[in-house]
C-alpha cells in the first residue's frame, strides 16, 4: 500500500467539538470569528495563485488542536438557510499538522503534508468481505431510519477510503471517535474501524429497542390497571347515588388539586408521581396517609407568593425609628438593604444566577436591648410577613430540616414550618436564641443552620421531609444571640454581624417614656392622663433602681410601680389624677438598689481603703463594674505567695501573676516598698464570688490596686479602667470598650481609662456617653498610676492593710 505526501501551508480553521472528514460537505457560519477569520485568508491567499481558497479543518477539543487536520476547499460563499453568512467547504484529503507559520490575514497558519494512502488493485479478499459487510451494516442502519436514498449513495461507493470517511456523517458517533478516523491513515484499518463502530451501534440500538418494548408492555398494563381504576370509581359513584350517599368533597381529588395550583416544574413532577403512587396503593396501606399529608404540606406551602418589599425608604427608616429608641447600627442595615433592593429591582435584577436578594444578619446583644421585638420591627418597615423561630433549647437536627418520610409522625422542619406560617416566599425570619442551640446523638441543629443562613447555597435548600427545592434566597434571616463565642464559627461566617451593645440613660428614659409606660398604662387600666411620671422619675428609676443593658427590668419597675398607684387608688389612698417624682419613689417601690459610688457617703465607699481599685468588664447581660481588693498577709503568719479568689479563669489569674511581677521588679523605681511582697502573702480577691470570671482585661486593675495597697495611696472614687499589662508595664488593647463605658456611665463613673490601642473603638461610644466621661487612653501602666492614685499624704508612711 503506497502513500504520498505533499508540502502545504495553510490558514487553519478550528472546528470546536466536530469532525469533518474527507468527503464531506459542510456549512459553516461565519459570524463565528474563527471561521471569518480562516475563510478570508483563504480566499486572501486564493488571489495570488489558482484554485478555490483552500483551509486546514482540525478538530479542537477542550481547547486542544488534533494532529491530523483536513484540506479543505471553500466551495461558495453565501447565506446560510437561517439568513446568516455561511461558507459551503468540502473535504479534500488528510494533512498531518506541523509548525505554525505565517500569512495573511487574522488566521492561524500552519504548515502541513497530505497523507494519501492507495489501496491495492484489485482488493485483498479480507477488503471485498469488509466492504460487503460495511456495506450491509449501512445498509440496515439506514433502512431503520427510512433513508431510502443514502442506501442507494451508499451501495454506489466502491473507493475504501471514501467509504470508511463516509462514516463522518453518522450522527450517532462520538467526537473522540470521529478523530480516531480521522487519525487513522490506512483506508483498510479504517474501514475496519468503521464497521467496528457501526456494528457496536447497531447492537446497543437492538438492546434499547428490547428494553423499550418491555417497557411499552409495563406502560399498557399501568394504562388498562389505571382504566380498570377508573372504572371502579364510577361504578362507586353510581352505587353512592343510588344508596343516597354524598358524594366524597372536591380536596380529595389530589390530581386536580396538584394540577390546578401554582407549582414550580420539579415540585409539580414530584407531587404528580406521588399521586400516581397514591392512586396504585391500596385504601387500607399506610403509605396512602403518608402520601396524602405530604401532598396536603406540599400545596399548602405558598410556592410562588411573594409580598411587594415597600421601597419607600424614607417611610421605612421613619418606622424603625418611631417603634425603636437607638439601634443606629441596626436600622443603618436595613435601610441599606432597601435602598439596594429597590435599585435592584429598578434594573431588573431581582433575579441574578438562581438567586433573589435576601439577608442574614446576626444580632448579638444583652438580654433585654429589643433584639426579637426588632425583627417585628424591621418586617413592618420592609411590608412583610414575619414569623418567629425560637430555637432556644433544640437539640434535634430534625428540628431544622424535617423528619425522613418513612418514620412515623414525620414533619418538615421549623424552616419550612415558618414559610408555611408566613404565607409567602419572602418573610421576615426571626431566628431567636440561635446560641442557645444544643447537640447530642440526636445531631447538631447548629450544622443544619449552615445551608439556611448561605447566601450561596439557601436558594436550593431541601428538607428531609419534602426532598424538593425550596428557594431560601429572598428570605430576610434575623438571628439573636447573647453570648458571641457561644455561636458556632462556621455558622457566624454566613451571616452579618450586627451587636446591640445597650442603651444609655437618655436613650433609656425615651424608650420609657414613648414606649414601655404607654404599654403598662394600658395593662394596668389606667388612661394617659391619670398617671404621669415626671422624667426626673424615670431617670432614677433607670439610674438607681435598675442597673441593665436593657430594659426589661426597667419596664418592670414602671408595671409595679403604676400597679401600686392603682391599687391606692382603689383603696382610696390616692385621687387620679397624679403625677410621680423622683422623690415618691421611695414611698412607692421602695429604696434604690444601685446607688452610685460617687453618690454614697465617702467613708462607705469601697475604695476608701488603699488596695480597691475600679475596673469594667463584659457579661452575657453587658457591660458592669468590677471591684479588685487586694491585702498584704501577717508576715507572722509566714503565708508568702499569692492567694486568688472570686472564680477566676486561668486567663486572669495569669493576668494577676503579671502584675505582681512586674510591681517586683519595677517597685524600687514607682517607690514602692516591693521588700514587703518577697515576705509577706498577697491576696487579691474579686468580689461577687459565685460568678465565673476570666479574661486578660482586669491586668491594669489588678495591678493599680497593689500599687494602692503598697503605696498606701486610695484610688480614686471616679475612675474606672481596663486594659491588659504585660512584663514591661505595657498596656495592651482588650475588646467590649463601647459596654464597658456604657456600664462606667450607668454606675456613675466619670473618669475611665482605656489602653491607646483601643481609641478607635470610641467612634463606636454614643456622643451623650463621651460627653459625660473622661476618657484617658495610655500606653503604660505608669500613667495608669498617675491618674488613678490619689496623691500621697504629707509624706506620712503608708499603712498597709493586713489579711485577717
Amino acid at each position: 500500500m503506497a502513500s504520498t505526501s505533499t508540502p502545504l501551508t495553510l490558514p487553519v480553521l478550528p472546528l470546536d467539538d466536530e469532525v469533518v472528514l474527507p468527503g464531506m460537505v459542510v456549512p459553516l457560519d461565519l459570524n463565528d470569528t474563527d471561521v471569518r477569520a480562516a475563510v478570508e485568508a483563504a480566499q486572501a491567499a486564493a488571489r495570488a495563485e489558482p484554485g478555490k481558497p483552500k483551509v486546514l479543518l482540525v478538530p479542537r477539543i477542550d481547547g486542544t488542536y488534533a494532529s491530523t487536520g483536513v484540506l479543505g476547499t471553500v466551495e461558495q460563499v453565501g447565506r446560510l438557510a437561517d439568513g446568516d453568512p455561511g461558507a459551503l467547504i468540502r473535504g479534500r484529503s488528510r494533512v498531518k499538522i506541523g509548525a505554525g507559520t505565517t500569512g495573511p490575514g487574522a488566521a492561524l497558519w500552519v504548515e502541513g503534508t497530505t497523507v494519501d494512502q492507495t489501496v491495492p488493485d484489485p482488493l485483498p479478499g479480507h477488503a471485498t468481505e469488509l466492504v460487503k459487510e460495511y456495506k450491509a451494516l449501512a445498509t440496515a442502519w439506514l433502512r431503520k431510519r427510512g433513508a431510502w436514498q443514502v442506501v442507494d449513495r451508499v451501495q454506489a461507493i466502491d473507493d475504501v477510503s471514501a467509504l470508511a470517511d463516509n462514516s463522518g456523517y453518522s450522527p450517532f458517533l462520538t467526537t473522540e471517535q470521529k478523530v480516531e478516523l480521522l487519525e487513522t491513515a490506512d483506508p483498510i484499518a479504517r474501514l475496519k474501524l468503521a464497521t467496528q463502530q457501526l456494528r457496536d451501534h447497531l447492537a446497543e440500538q437492538d438492546v434499547a429497542e428490547t428494553i423499550a418494548k418491555d417497557v411499552q408492555e409495563g406502560v399498557d398494563k399501568q394504562q388498562r390497571e389505571f382504566l380498570l381504576r377508573r372504572q371502579l370509581e364510577a361504578v362507586r359513584k353510581e352505587l353512592r347515588e343510588l344508596n343516597g350517599e354524598q358524594e366524597g368533597e372536591e380536596s380529595d381529588d389530589y390530581r386536580a388539586r396538584v394540577e390546578a395550583a401554582d407549582l414550580p416544574e420539579k415540585v409539580r413532577e414530584a407531587a404528580l408521581k406521588e399521586v400516581d403512587k397514591l392512586e396504585r396503593s391500596s385504601d387500607q396501606s399506610p403509605e396512602g396517609s403518608w402520601i396524602r399529608t405530604w401532598l396536603d404540606t406540599v400545596l399548602e406551602l405558598p410556592w410562588n407568593e411573594r409580598t411587594e418589599d415597600a421601597y419607600d425608604i424614607q417611610g421605612a427608616k421613619a418606622i424603625l425609628d418611631a417603634e425603636h429608641a437607638g439601634l443606629e447600627d441596626v436600622k443603618e442595615r436595613i435601610t441599606e438593604y432597601l435602598a439596594v433592593r429597590k435599585r435592584r429591582n429598578d434594573r431588573g435584577l431581582g433575579v441574578v444566577g438562581g438567586r433573589r436578594g435576601g439577608a442574614v444578619l446576626a444580632l448579638v446583644g444583652p438580654p433585654g436591648v429589643g433584639k426579637t421585638s426588632l425583627g417585628e420591627s424591621v418586617a413592618h418597615a420592609m411590608g412583610r410577613k414575619f414569623v418567629r423561630v425560637a430555637l432556644g433549647g433544640v437539640r434535634d437536627e430534625a428540628e431544622i430540616r424535617g423528619h425522613r418520610r418513612t418514620y412515623v409522625g414525620a414533619l418538615p422542619g421549623r424552616i419550612v414550618r415558618a414559610i408555611k406560617e408566613a404565607g409567602s416566599m419572602n418573610p421576615v425570619v426571626l431566628l431567636d436564641e440561635i446560641d442557645k442551640v444544643g447537640s447530642d446523638f440526636r445531631g447538631d441543629p447548629a450544622a443544619a443552620l449552615l445551608e439556611v443562613l448561605d447566601p450561596a447555597q439557601n436558594h436550593t435548600f431541601r428538607d428531609h421531609y419534602l426532598e424538593v427545592e425550596l428557594d431560601l434566597s429572598d428570605v430576610v434571616f434575623l438571628a439573636t444571640a447573647n453570648v458571641l463565642e457561644a455561636i458556632p464559627e462556621a455558622l457566624l461566617d454566613r451571616m452579618e454581624l450586627v451587636r446591640l451593645d445597650g442603651y444609655t440613660e437618655d436613650e433609656k428614659i425615651v424608650i420609657a417614656r414613648d414606649h414601655l409606660l404607654p404599654r403598662q398604662l394600658e395593662r394596668a387600666g389606667l388612661e394617659k392622663d391619670e398617671v404621669v411620671i415626671d422624667e426626673s422619675a424615670l431617670r432614677k428609676l433607670a439610674g438607681e433602681y435598675t442597673r441593665e443593658a436593657g430594659v426589661r427590668t426597667l419596664e418592670r419597675s414602671i408595671a409595679r410601680l403604676l400597679r401600686k398607684v392603682a391599687a391606692q387608688h382603689e383603696l382610696g389612698e390616692r385621687e387620679l389624677p397624679f403625677t410621680v417624682t423622683d422623690e415618691e419613689l421611695r414611698g412607692l417601690i421602695g429604696r434604690p438598689h444601685h446607688v452610685p459610688e460617687s453618690a454614697q457617703d465617702p467613708a462607705e465607699r469601697r475604695t476608701a481603703v488603699p488596695g480597691v481599685a475600679t475596673g469594667l468588664a463584659v457579661t452575657g447581660a453587658g457591660g458592669d463594674v468590677l471591684f479588685v481588693e487586694a491585702s498584704l498577709a501577717d508576715p507572722e503568719t509566714g503565708a508568702a505567695g499569692l492567694t486568688l479568689t472570686g472564680q477566676l479563669g486561668d486567663v486572669m489569674k495569669e493576668s494577676a501573676q503579671i502584675a505582681l511581677s512586674f510591681l517586683r521588679s519595677h517597685g524600687a523605681e514607682l517607690e514602692l516598698p516591693v521588700g514587703d511582697l518577697k515576705d509577706r502573702g498577697v491576696h487579691i480577691h474579686f468580689p461577687a464570688g459565685a460568678v465565673p470570671k476570666d479574661g486578660p482585661s482586669a491586668g491594669v486593675t489588678m495591678t493599680t490596686a497593689l500599687a494602692s495597697l503598697l503605696s498606701g495611696r486610695l484610688v480614686r472614687t471616679d475612675v474606672a479602667m481596663t486594659g491588659e499589662v504585660s512584663l514591661t508595664g505595657r498596656v495592651l488593647p482588650i475588646g467590649g470598650v463601647k459596654q464597658k463605658l456604657l456600664a462606667a456611665h450607668r454606675a456613675g463613673v466619670t473618669t475611665v481609662i482605656i489602653p491607646k490601642r483601643n481609641e478607635a473603638d470610641l467612634d463606636d461610644v454614643p456622643a451623650e456617653v463621651l460627653d459625660k466621661l473622661d476618657v484617658h487612653a495610655v500606653t503604660d501602666v505608669r500613667q495608669v498610676l498617675e491618674l488613678a492614685l490619689s496623691p500621697a499624704t504629707n509624706g506620712a508612711a503608708p499603712e498597709v492593710p493586713v489579711a485577717a
